[in-house]
């Protein structure tokens, strides 16, 4: 009969109740042993010990949980980007090259731009908990139960299986052979296994139906040097002169002659007994030394780890794989095989006995020329599976799964024959162990195996008996050995062995009681020896095998008859003949082990035992004791324990009621199984127990007491005497699990008994009585009573239903009996009392307790009405209520984690009918509250025990429907409303609780339904606003960041970097997810490239794999980062792991990361939908939920995936909420928008770049629909991109050391650009997942689309410019410190290309200005003071809000005309938070025109300060602030008194030196080929600015290139320059007055033109080139004419900047004539106005007679009259005078003649003003006046006349 697997379905709430029924099919008791088929009625523990070990095992499946969990999806390598990397590409790059020999997809890049199953990405659990492995998990709880196999199996770690290959000699095998194998131990010189036997025949002997290959299996604890395998073979005994055994061991070869081996044939047919041939000793396991004792063949132990092929001495052993032996080899391929070869067998002489095979006194045996091979194969682990026996009978040895419920492989259901099943039982778990009984030694199992069964003997192990261990298998029976018979004669001698019933009749047969030597024959009436041929002392060796009845009388008996047979044949076959007689009765000596010495009798009488009969016995040698023997006895019906067999008595006395009825003699025995040794109580713990329950469960109370105790006792004893230390002693594991089945139903059930006597000693202890030591013992051993009672109880479920039951429906739970359930809830509370009052004193023992009564309500849920386990629960809770001492509170948080991870807990009721689950409202509440706890171990088992409880739901495959996960999700929802009514609790849990809280949020959040989930935000707006913080803080606590991303994750002040708010991960207690994870990892050591491991592919598997420094096994590595982790930083730690972990790590964080940002991208897209409909509470005027979201999203570092799935969910939410988004109110979100919009323009990831393109494009769209025009948006972008410029590199460093522009800002101008591309945006936004309109503005109201291109294009162009004047600065900054010109240029540039925004505007200018104070040029400094104020007034006068109006700004504008006249709205426009009208205040105008008369002061130029400080009196006036209008009006006095100083100096004022310089040569780069005016402080010359610009210049010439300076001012041809010298061109310039005649031949003297108090704004400049048209560069004054270049400047001077653009040119040009009237008239002019000049006063007069002097020095002095008289040799001898034109000899003569009356006058003035001490002078002025007179008449006889 097979396995029979019985199972019930569940109905929805009630566990799966499949009581397994294991029916391994025992035959019934009279096939099992013939002798214990009598009525066993009468022995009731007999009965009970027979149905102790034939009973069905019945375990109950549920109780250990069961689980089938869906596979875990394996993780795919997220992209994470940087600004500077491209992974994306790389990767879709490496594949492509991979596809073309594997076939790679792009799967490795996963889109989410689809959604999966109406998600945007994986879900957030199984990313946290990649390595769910619930066992494990289990197996942490204190006090977690596990199952334990069977205890069949217990027995040997190691069997060994030996098969007999072949048996060959060199003379020929002709005869048959026999052998035994047993296993021996060559120290303790004993058997410790029963024999096996063989036997070889002949070829042609053999019969085509006995395919006799048997292998025998032997059982060992473990491998042990002195464990050998002992052979002996026999073959018929000789014939007397017939061919002897000699022939087998002769030196030289031999062969039998055909005469030889007929006769040998013939005589093996007709003769029966055997006699020994020879033995052997093969050691098993390697020893050091390879000689064995006793001349003992050793071949090279054949099971040493190596599986060797070498051999001492001759023998051979072989791997079978290398040598297959007649072919019949190659079906056995389990590796552990190896074939021995047995060359050294010890041929015997003489009869022996086991004792003197190793004696040293004994003569060596001669070796036999044979060779007898084996097959001896290593089964492993001990177990040794049905399913795994191939059909040849070859075991194979599977390694079990490590995953399966027991790893140990145990006889589960079978196919019908061993090889077309399952390999590894079947799926369900539900391995439990037949029952093996011994027939003959061979595992009996009924015709289904007859392969199996043929060949596969199990030997049994003898140290069985020994051990202390419960008997798991029936045993009764007797080896027995003969071992010598002393004689005063030799003799042929052999034995025959039989089992007698008693002696009364001599003829009657003997029983059927021997075991057949041959397996499947059936019991013998005798057994013979061999024959000891001619021995005066015969020795035995055989061993035999008894079956004994159930019940020894004194009766029965063995007999031994002893026989003489004659070892001819005369002239029939040799017959034997009777010796003797020996008599041994089986009760007296059943149980003895030591050896027996007989008496032989000569004749069998009637009644032969009987002392009566005695006399009447004749004895063979004087009735001396001559024949010696062993027994050895195995039974588990027959405990040698006297103190046990007086129990089994008393016992049987008080069942069958034959004892007194006050049965004092039962209550003694059973207070004295206290005393039992242990070795024999546990041996025959299992029947003990069953009828102490049986007395607890139907005594009187008395008995009922004495019985419990007793078996408190005996349990104590068993647990503090197990070897392991185990909480569960795993022999009462066993049989509680296993054993235990109530009596079969065929007594009342345990429970109601158990619980009363129980429950009563209880309540006697709770009432305060003494009770005694046994209490504390009752509690150790609590878990043992409450499984007992749980499996009572289901037993009768089981029983009850059984039959009834239609198949396929439920068990319907078990009714208890009102006062078996109060029993029940007192001892219960009796028992929480225990736990509550002992856990305060920090006993462990209540730890235990504690976990008992967890899993008693646990398994109970499982069998009565759930309902009814609630009030123990809440029983439980009222006792733990609240928040208790760590030591209790950590006990509550044990029992609920034990309850709740019932395998139906989902489906478990309300308390009432109306509630959802019971338990999981009781554990969110019990949850919340530990997060309150002051005990942080506490907080973070509560948060573990949630992690762990929402991936098992996850995970299971029971629940993957959709509909299951949202119950599941409903469940757990109302502890999002506890945390969001107290908030506090959460942000007190650190780091690690937080994530495990927050992903089983966002794990609820997902599965819920939309109508739950706008539920959570219709209560309030606060309540809203706290989820979403929630959300933020997944975010902040799953962000994954590279070391490398602190660049670009925003302003430096918006994320710090460093490790500060950067959560760890993998932190100094690592998270128990990773710790999980990373254990898996590292279990998984480093594979071939490309082999999936356990579901995940890596893809990336790093080169330095086993790097020197880090250990190769993962387990090592692991373990050494766990104990390093001790005070070391977050990256430290990451550094430590080995290489693939770290990869694992962070493949763990980039998917979690992922999949947590989707999670909240989707439930943010679902709050944006419900807000549009209005359905919910939250502030509809900012959105701040939504816009702190977006912000966090945009602020961290994602992965590519997310920005895919982000952008049409940021179109959605703008399409719903444009209006609030952009509105005022959410300045800051906009701005933050803008600047990570911008931030992702940068990167090099074009996906993500394209997508930041058009998040712009939808910014803009919203500010054309909700406001026509873009003016604050381009604001926003404008300051954004400001504070983005100084977070990104906008250059990088070229190979030579200089700047270019980087990468970066490469990018962030092609993303400008393609923003304003009308061509791309369809095809971008195709790519991007949004519709092709979503570009349209188009309000209901308005017909047409506000979208207009050209003014995207005019944004996109004023955000270029900003970014090139930034690229410019940033690629000067090497230079900044010595070109103070270009980088003045480059501050201005600046201001203007943020001129949108006044705040960046003024903080450029104001820069400019700091840098022109450093310089000392005050006046472009005052000019940008000028500027900002200048902002400032046009905002306020924009405004309406100050004391100045357009007229001012006008004013103002004289001064600095960069100040634009227009006021517009564009001030108010920027308003936006930070920037803004805030700063711009008449307070800060005054502070600016202050600072600007300051300096226009420091730059002497006063009128400006005048015209500034007209400009501040009105503020005063307006606030009537007097003192400071006082203190204006005496700086204005101070002003004008310094205009006038300046105006009288008889030096002409200067207020600056003015220069043009030309550039021409390729390296000055922009300014190749382009004129500039320099505006140079007073007292700089033209050589000192050559020198500046040379040093300037020459810094940035190559090798290649060097500097010229072009020595004069004459036009320049750049085309005709020499290639590779760069040329700068230095001339002096002079400025020209507004109302300056140009065309005047005059020579300029720049102070007659100071005449009048006038603005010093100066935007013409010219400079005077003398040339010559003969090609001379010089010649006389009649050849020298003149060039005069007016240069026009972008802009007037002072500026902004130090110099201007030359922007136009002119020139006209002078002849040497019209120079020279020109020389003479400037002089007279000098003279007459120096003689004009009003005078103030008298006091004037000495400055005036010094400028006097000079001038006439210069024209009447002789020895400067050259300059006179050079013009008229020049113009009026000769042959120039006839070249010239009437008109112009006229004008030079007049103009002459005019120059001399001048003179004149002065001279004449001049007498008037000297003194004394100038008479000389004036004597000498006069002498030169008339010697140049004199001079001029030749020229001019007029002249004369005129003076």
């Amino acid at each position: 009969m097979a396995i029979v697997l019985e199972e019930f379905h569940v109905n929805p709430w009630l566990q799966i109740r499949s009581w397994t029924h294991w029916f391994i099919s025992f035959l019934i008791i009279s096939m099992l042993n013939p002798l214990l088929s009598e009525n066993l009625e009468q022995w009731p523990h007999l009965n009970e010990l027979v149905q102790c070990y034939k009973a069905d095992w019945v375990k109950d499946e549920s109780k250990y949980g069961h689980y089938e969990s869906t596979a875990s999806a394996s993780f795919q390598n997220q992209i994470f980007e940087g600004p500077d990397t491209d992974m994306e590409t790389e990767m879709r790059l490496a594949s492509a090259r991979h596809s073309k020999t594997e076939d790679a997809t792009d799967d490795d890049i996963p889109s989410t731009s689809g959604r999966q199953s109406g998600h945007f990405g994986e879900s957030p659990l199984p990313a946290y908990e990649p390595a769910f492995d619930w066992e494990n998990e289990r197996s942490m709880i204190f006090g977690q139960r596990t199952p334990e196999t069977h205890s069949a199996q217990y027995g040997s770690v190691l069997k060994i299986s030996v098969k007999v290959l072949s048996l060959s000699f060199q003379a020929g095998l002709v005869e048959p052979f026999y052998g035994t194998v047993s296993l021996y131990n060559r120290e303790r010189r004993e058997k410790m296994s029963e024999d096996f036997y063989f036997h070889v025949l002949p070829t042609e002997m053999q019969d085509a139906i006995v395919s006799s290959e048997p292998r025998g299996i032997f059982s060992l604890d473990a491998p042990s040097a002195s464990v050998c395998l002992l052979i002996q073979l026999e073959k018929p005994a000789t014939e007397e002169g017939g061919v002897t055994p000699s022939v087998y061991s002769r030196k030289e070869p031999v062969h039998l002659t055909e005469r030889e081996k007929q006769k040998l044939q013939v005589w093996s047919r007709i003769m029966p007994y055997r006699e020994s041939f020879a033995w052997v000793i093969v050691p098993l396991f390697e020893n050091n030394s390879s000689a064995a004792a006793g001349g003992a063949a050793s071949p090279s132990s054949p099971l040493a780890p190596s599986v060797s092929g070498s051999s001492t001495q001759d023998s051979v052993a072989e791997s079978h794989s290398k040598h297959t032996f007649d072919g019949k080899l190659a079906q056995y391929s389990s590796g552990s095989s190896v074939v021995v070869e047995i060359s050294n067998l010890n041929k015997v002489k003489e009869s022996y006995t086991e004792e003197y095979l190793q004696d040293p006194k004994r003569k060596v045996h001669k070796p036999v020329k044979g060779v007898l091979k084996l097959e001896i194969e290593k089964l492993q682990a001990g177990h040794f599976d049905l399913d795994n026996i191939s059909e040849s009978g070859s075991v194979t040895n599977d390694s079990i799964d490590a995953g399966d419920r027991f790893t140990d492989a145990t006889f589960t259901k079978c196919p019908s024959n061993g090889s077309d099943g399952p390999r590894n039982g079947n799926p369900k778990w539900n391995t439990v162990e037949g029952k093996e009984i011994r027939r003959n030694g061979s595992n009996f199992i009924s015709g289904k195996y007859p392969d199996y069964c043929a060949e596969a003997f199990h030997a049994f192990d003898f140290r069985v008996m020994t051990r202390s261990e419960p008997f798991s298998q029936l045993l009764h029976c007797l080896y027995l050995y003969p071992l010598t018979v002393s004689l005063s004669r030799k003799r042929n001698l052999f034995i025959r062995v039989e089992l007698r019933k008693d002696d009364a009749d001599i003829r009657k047969q003997p029983l059927e009681a021997i075991y057949p030597r041959d397996s499947g024959a059936p019991f013998q009436k005798w057994a013979h020896t061999q024959v000891a041929v001619s021995a005066r002392v015969a020795c035995y060796h055989d061993e035999v095998k008894i079956c004994l009845p159930a019940i020894l009388t004194p009766q029965q008996h063995l007999l031994f008859t002893l026989f003489h047979v004659d070892l001819q044949t005369k002239l029939e076959a040799p017959k034997p003949v009777v010796i003797g007689y020996a008599a041994l009765p089986l009760s007296t000596h059943a149980q003895l082990r030591s050896e027996i010495s007989l008496p032989i009798m000569r004749e069998l009488v009637p009644h032969y035992l009987q002392d009566s009969g005695k006399e009447r016995l004749d004895y063979l040698e004087d009735a001396k004791n001559v024949f010696r023997l062993r027994l050895r006895l195995c039974s588990s019906l027959y405990p040698m324990n006297e103190r046990i067999r007086d129990f089994f008595l008393e016992y049987d006395r008080h069942t069958l009621r034959t004892s007194p009825p006050w049965g004092s003699e039962l209550l003694e025995a059973i207070n004295s199984l206290k005393n039992v040794d242990s070795t024999a109580l546990l041996q025959f713990l299992q029947p003990i127990l069953n009828m102490l329950l049986h007395l607890i469960g139907d005594g009187g109370e008395t008995l009922q007491v004495a019985a419990f105790r007793a078996t408190v006792n005996i349990l104590t004893r068993v647990q503090q005497e197990s070897s392991d230390g185990a909480e569960r002693n795993r022999f009462l594991v066993n049989y509680v699990d296993y054993a235990f089945d109530d009596f079969g139903g065929r007594q009342p059930p345990v429970y109601p008994g158990l619980s009363t006597v129980w429950g009563s000693l209880a309540r006697s202890k709770a009432k305060g009585y003494r009770v005694g030591p046994v209490y504390d013992d009752v509690l150790a051993m609590a878990w043992f009573f409450l499984e007992l009672i749980v499996k009572s109880m289901a037993l009768e479920q089981t029983r009850l239903f059984y039959h009834t039951l239609p198949s396929g429906e439920d068990i319907p739970p078990l009714q208890l009996k009102e006062s078996v359930f109060r029993c029940i809830m007192q001892l219960y509370d009796c028992l929480l009392t225990e736990v509550h009052e002992r856990c305060k004193k920090g006993l462990s023992l209540a730890k235990h307790l504690n976990s008992s009564m967890a899993f008693f309500c646990y398994d109970l849920l499982s069998i009565i009405e759930p309902r009814q386990v609630f009030e123990l629960v809440s029983l439980y809770m009222d006792k733990f209520a609240g928040i208790c001492q760590s030591v209790l509170h950590d006990c509550k948080l044990t029992f609920l984690q034990i309850i709740c991870d019932h395998d139906l807990f989902v489906e478990m009721p309300g308390r009432d009918p109306s509630d959802r689950n019971y338990l999981s409202s009781v554990l969110i509440q019990e949850l919340f509250l530990t997060w309150d706890h002051d005990d942080l171990s506490l907080r973070t088992k509560a948060s573990r025990i949630l992690v762990v409880l929402m991936c098992k739901h996850e995970f299971d495959a029971r629940y993957q429907k959709h509909e299951d996960k949202l119950y599941i999700a409903q469940l757990y929802f109302p502890l999002i409303g506890q945390i969001l009514d107290e908030m506090p609790v959460f942000y007190n849990l650190n780091t690690v609780e937080k994530r495990e809280v927050l992903i089983v949020i966002t794990q609820i959040v997902r599965n819920l339904d939309d109508a739950s989930l706008v539920k959570a935000w219709q209560q309030s707006i606060a309540r809203t606003r706290l989820f979403f913080k929630l959300l933020e803080e997944c975010l902040i606590l799953f962000e994954h960041r590279k070391p490398a991303d602190s660049m670009l994750m925003g302003c430096s002040s918006r994320s710090p970097d460093g490790e500060g708010p950067v959560s760890p991960k993998y932190t100094d207690r690592l998270s128990p997810a990773i710790n999980n994870y990373l254990s898996e990892a590292s279990r998984q050591e480093v594979r071939p490239q490309g082999t999936p491991e356990n579901g995940y592919l890596w893809n990336r598997v790093s080169p330095q794999l086993s790097s020197p420094s880090q250990p190769y096994s993962l387990r090592e590595a692991l373990a050494q980062a766990q104990s390093s982790r001790m005070g070391a930083s977050t990256r430290a730690l990451r550094e430590s792991l080995h290489p693939i972990l770290r990869q694992k790590l962070e493949l763990w964080e980039e998917n979690l990361s992922a999949a947590v940002s989707l999670q909240v991208l989707e439930i943010t897209e679902k709050f944006s939908v419900a807000a549009a409909s209005h359905s919910i509470s939250t502030d509809y005027g900012k959105l701040d939920c939504v816009t702190s979201i977006f912000m966090s999203f945009f602020s961290r570092s994602q992965p590519l995936a997310f920005w895919k799935a982000l952008f049409p969910v940021f179109n959605g939410v703008f399409n719903l909420h444009g209006a609030t988004l952009m509105a005022r109110e959410n300045d800051r979100f906009l701005k933050q928008i803008a600047f990570h919009l911008l931030r992702l323009a940068v990167f090099r990831n074009d996906s993500i770049r394209k997508r930041a393109v058009i998040g712009l494009q939808i910014l803009v769209r919203s500010s054309f629909f909700y406001f026509v025009h873009t003016t604050r948006l381009r604001v926003m972008l404008t300051i954004t991109l400001s504070e983005l410029m100084s977070d990104v590199q906008v250059t990088q460093m070229k190979p030579d050391g200089s700047l270019e522009e980087s990468g970066e800002a490469r990018r962030l101008r092609k993303s400008l650009e393609e923003m304003a591309d009308e061509g791309r945006s369809h095809d971008l936004l195709k790519e991007c997942g949004l519709p092709e309109n979503a570009l349209e503005a188009l309000p209901e109201a308005s017909a047409g689309n506000r979208w207009s291109w050209s003014e995207v294009n005019h944004l996109s162009q004023s955000l270029l410019q900003a970014l090139d004047a930034g690229l410019e600065h940033a690629l000067l900054a090497s230079v900044m410190t010595v070109d103070r010109y270009a980088a003045a240029e480059s501050f201005y540039r600046l201001a203007i290309a943020y001129a949108p925004v006044p705040d960046l505007h003024i903080m450029w200018l104001l820069h400019l200005c700091d840098a022109h104070q450093e310089m000392q040029s005050w006046a472009e400094a005052a000019q940008c003071a000028v500027a900002v104020a200048g902002v400032i007034m046009q905002a306020l006068v924009g405004r309406n809000d100050a004391v100045w109006s357009r007229d001012h700004v006008t004013a103002l504008r004289k001064i600095c005309p960069m100040v634009s006249s227009a006021i517009t709205a564009e001030a108010s426009a920027a308003e936006v938070e930070g920037y803004g009208a805030s700063k711009l205040t008449v307070d800060s105008a005054v502070k600016y025109l202050q600072l600007a008369n300051k300096l226009f002061s420091q730059a002497e130029l006063y009128h400006f300060c005048a015209s500034i400080l007209e400009l501040i009196i009105p503020v005063y006036k307006s606030r009537r602030a007097f003192g400071q209008l006082a203190k204006c009006h005496t700086t204005l006095t101070n002003i004008y008194e310094s205009i006038l100083e300046q105006e009288s100096s008889p030096i002409p004022f200067t207020d600056a030196t003015y220069y043009r310089v030309g550039f021409y040569g390729e390296r000055f780069g922009k300014l190749d080929r382009k004129e500039y005016v320099y505006r140079e402080p007073r007292d700089v010359r033209l050589g000192d600015i050559m020198e500046k610009l040379s040093h300037i210049y020459e810094s940035r010439m190559d090798g290649s290139h060097t500097l010229h300076i072009i020595p004069d001012s004459r036009q320049v041809n750049a085309d005709e320059l020499q290639v590779g010298v760069c040329y700068l061109q230095i001339t002096a310039v002079d400025p020209v007055m507004e109302d300056e005649d140009l065309g005047s031949r005059k020579e300029r003297i720049f102070s007659l033109s100071t005449g009048s108090m006038r603005a010093r704004v100066f935007d013409r400049f010219l400079f005077d080139t003398p040339f010559t048209k003969n090609g001379k560069t010089q010649g006389g004054l009649e050849d020298q004419w003149k060039r005069r270049t007016v240069l026009q400047t972008e802009g007037s001077f002072p500026a902004l900047v130090n110099r201007l653009l030359v922007v136009k040119s002119e020139s006209l040009e002078f002849s040497p004539v019209e120079n020279a009237i020109g020389m003479i008239e400037t002089r007279t002019a000098a003279l007459r106005n120096e003689l004009e000049e009003p005078r103030s006063s008298e006091g004037d007069q000495l400055p005036r007679l010094q400028s006097l002097q000079r001038i006439l020095q210069g024209s009447v002095a002789v020895q400067v009259n050259s300059g006179v008289l050079s013009v008229c040799t020049a113009f009026l001898s000769g042959e120039p005078a006839t070249r010239l034109r009437s008109q112009e000899l006229q004008q030079l003569i007049a103009a002459l003649l005019e120059f001399m009356a001048v003179c004149k006058r002065a001279i004449r003035v001049h007498f008037r003003l000297i003194g004394e001490e100038d008479q000389d002078f004036h004597t000498q002025l006069v002498n030169g006046f008339q010697s140049l007179t004199a001079e001029l008449s030749h020229y001019i006889p007029a002249i004369l006349s005129e003076l």
